[in-house]
């Protein structure tokens, strides 16, 4: 039985502030999915029409993507935890590189639907499609800030328990954003699957 001071420091110690972000977050896409359910239910038709149009292959080579990205950021926290600098350096370095081809694939796709004449203008559906993926990249952005910033920290062969618990929060924000994508991959893309 560990002595009682460490029990009772163990209890108290705080949420973690990525922690709170990350449950405001996620409730708040939970009211936005919640409305797209709505409208989708006053609209089905309208709704797997133009979800027909998006192209699954890239919802789906995008999905893929990230979840490997994801991935390797927790083998970059794992070799964090183990103090294996070169490892954390060349897994962030992948989850990045992938993270760029998200990116590009996602430009790839917008353009493809824009020439379509498909834009937030065309019809429920794709405003609901442009803003939630608008979104989403905003998020995406912001974890690939993060994964760049942990890759050049280190550089610096930081191996204290700061290092660590800064790795561990942006690998918490990267699949968070990993897990918002699966949600809209399945929302958009799949409804419209044949």
């Amino acid at each position: 039985m560990p002595p009682m001071g460490d029990a009772a420091s163990h209890r108290h110690r705080p949420v973690p502030g990525i922690l709170t972000f990350i449950a405001a977050d996620t409730a708040n896409f939970i009211l936005f999915f919640g409305y797209f359910m709505v409208e989708r239910l006053h609209q089905p038709a309208l709704f797997a029409r133009s979800a027909a149009q998006l192209h699954i292959q890239l919802g789906l080579l995008n999905t893929v993507i990230l979840i490997t990205s994801g991935w390797l950021v927790a083998l970059a926290v794992e070799a964090a935890r183990a103090a294996e600098m070169a490892q954390v350096r060349r897994r962030l370095l992948g989850a990045i590189g992938l993270g760029l081809c998200f990116a590009i694939v996602k430009a790839i796709e917008y353009g493809v639907k824009i020439a379509d004449g498909l834009t937030p203008q065309t019809d429920a559906f794709f405003t609901f499609y442009y803003v939630f993926t608008g979104v989403h990249l905003l998020h995406y952005a912001i974890g690939m800030a993060l994964l760049v910033a942990t890759a050049v920290m280190a550089r610096t062969g930081r191996t204290d328990t700061g290092f660590t618990g800064w790795i561990e929060s942006c690998a918490l924000f990267w699949h968070m954003v990993d897990l918002l994508w699966v949600f809209l991959f399945a929302m958009l893309y799949l409804q419209g699957a044949r």
